[in-house]
């Protein structure tokens, strides 16, 4: 079974739909994220959790 690494993304009120895919399209192309998990807040806050698979050569470390 694949193991994988896991990170929080907390996107802030206010961020489009459009936005936040845009972000997350940008995270998968250059650091083989995918997305695990997505949460609206009823404040419109948007929680998101990506995965990718651990690899024995390092990666490219996720912006922020």
């Amino acid at each position: 079974m694949a193991e994988y690494e896991y990170r929080a993304l907390s996107l802030p009120l206010g961020v489009s739909s459009r936005h936040a895919r845009d972000v997350l399209g940008i995270h998968a192309e250059f650091g083989d994220w995918e997305l695990h998990e997505h949460a609206i807040w009823s404040d419109g806050r948007r929680k998101v959790t990506v995965r990718r698979r651990l690899r024995p050569e390092p990666l490219p470390p996720m912006p922020s």
